[in-house]
């Protein structure tokens, strides 16, 4: 019998489902980001801006580091969909045992790398020195909870992929308040810094790694994962890592220009634009995972309905989430930019900070829909079982581009609009080739399985 928390994703109406599956996972994102915001948001406040840039400047490189992983997740996400949709549960629970210790393996390797790299990539990235030695213990300590952050992350991926998107909600409820009432604790009461807010991270995150294992460990049979017996399928491994390895490069891809771009705003050598750039990114972040619920639920029912076969589906599974992106995404980002003074005023009280960081609103956030319709044209195709392609467009569409933006206009016309102008445009252009890609290959799939389509 299924549970009242899952969604049936291969029958009846669309919109509403999508909706059902979109706000929790948009509000279980929100409450995500707003682990980062109580560390920016304290430190800034108690700690003083010096702090604030120095957690600021890790999140490209961190983001760079640990969604390789998360991008994996995706292949977990697309398999368990599938083998839902085709009624196999010997095939889920094999893809969910190997999905949590891939990322429990996955994530020690990444404690190492956080450890003993996090200083040279920070002074690799041109860090200030002002802010080095804060910056580079930040990340240390930060990367101790990476293992159970990729433990959540692939765990609630299997949630994703019956629908459930709920229950993470209400993990990230729980470990939201913890990490808050820890980051006032540590950092006014034991004025421990960045070293405060990190370890109220790692805390936090360990709290909702281990509330998602439990409900995995008690789901219902399509969902349980037996603690007591894990294993690893070599077979399972390689598939989920033919889908979601791709993903996983493509978010590294995506980084890699943020990387570009975070060392192209050092260069200016303004820890105050370090500050109001790091603050208006992280307003950003809450418009972006907003879009993203709707790409994850635009990955998850595609890939519930290629397992079913269902493929007239998919093509209203697309048509609806884009209406869905671009009306989050126009209200939201237009919404950050004009509301961005009080917004900003959150992170920082001095004038120069907020009047950078309403630069970059002015135009990142405000065209930040054309975001969500890229990647919302990525999922789709994932779901269809194509990940190569979207990472290979996603390489030239974000990173190449963006690279020779930044050495080449950006080197011709050294100001923050011909910086910041580099996001839309590269959205755009990489928008309308996943499209033409997705109009491709949904023919490919008809021609290779024509069969009668329910609606």
């Amino acid at each position: 019998m299924r549970r009242s928390f899952e969604i049936d994703m291969c029958s009846g109406p669309l919109m509403g489902k999508l909706l059902l599956f979109s706000i929790p996972l948009m509000l279980s994102g929100i409450l995500q980001l707003l682990f980062n915001a109580a560390d920016i948001i304290v430190v800034g406040q108690f700690a003083g801006d010096s702090s604030l840039a120095a957690v600021g400047s890790t999140s490209s490189l961190i983001s760079l580091l640990v969604n390789f992983f998360l991008g994996i997740s995706v292949g977990t996400n697309v398999l368990a969909a599938r083998a839902r949709g085709a009624n196999q549960p010997q095939e889920v629970e094999d893809v969910i045992q190997t999905s949590i210790l891939t990322a429990a393996l996955g994530g020690c390797m990444m404690v190492f790398v956080g450890f003993f790299l996090s200083r040279p990539l920070l002074e690799l990235m041109g860090t200030d020195e002002s802010i080095l030695d804060q910056a580079a213990l930040y990340m240390q300590i930060y990367f101790v909870g990476v293992p159970a952050s990729l433990v959540y992350n692939f765990g609630a991926a299997v949630l994703r992929a019956a629908g459930d998107t709920r229950r993470p909600l209400i993990f990230l409820v729980i470990s939201g308040a913890v990490n808050v009432a820890l980051n006032l604790v540590l950092v006014i009461l034991f004025q421990l810094d960045v070293a405060g807010v990190a370890i109220a991270t790692v805390v936090s995150q360990v709290i909702s790694a281990g509330l998602v294992l439990n409900c995995l460990h008690h789901g219902p049979e399509m969902c349980r994962l037996d603690l007591h017996n894990l294993r690893f399928s070599p077979r399972h491994f390689v598939d989920i890592l033919r889908l979601g390895l791709p993903a996983g490069l493509q978010s590294v891809v995506f980084n890699i220009s943020n990387v570009l771009i975070q060392a192209s705003i050092n260069s200016f050598r303004d820890p105050l634009l370090v500050a109001g750039n790091t603050a208006a990114g992280n307003i950003e972040s809450f418009v972006y995972v907003a879009m993203n619920a709707v790409y994850q639920a635009s990955l998850s029912f595609t890939s519930q309905n290629m397992g079913a076969r269902l493929y007239r589906r998919v093509d209203q599974i697309l048509v609806r989430c884009l209406v869905i992106v671009t009306g989050v995404g126009l209200l939201l980002g237009i919404g950050a930019w004009k509301l961005g003074p009080w917004l900003l005023n959150i992170y920082s009280n001095d004038p120069q900070v907020i009047s950078y960081g309403l630069i970059r609103l002015s135009i990142v956030s405000a065209t930040y829909f054309l975001c969500g319709v890229m990647e919302n044209f990525c999922g789709s195709i994932r779901g269809m079982g194509y990940s190569i392609l979207p990472m290979l467009v996603s390489l030239s569409g974000a990173c190449v581009f963006r690279v020779i933006w930044i050495y080449t206009a950006f080197q011709f016309d050294h100001t923050l609009f011909t910086l910041y102008i580099s996001y839309p445009i590269s959205w755009l252009l990489t928008a309308g080739v996943h499209c033409l890609c997705f109009l491709i290959i949904r023919q490919l799939v008809r021609r290779r399985d024509p069969l009668p389509v329910q609606n």
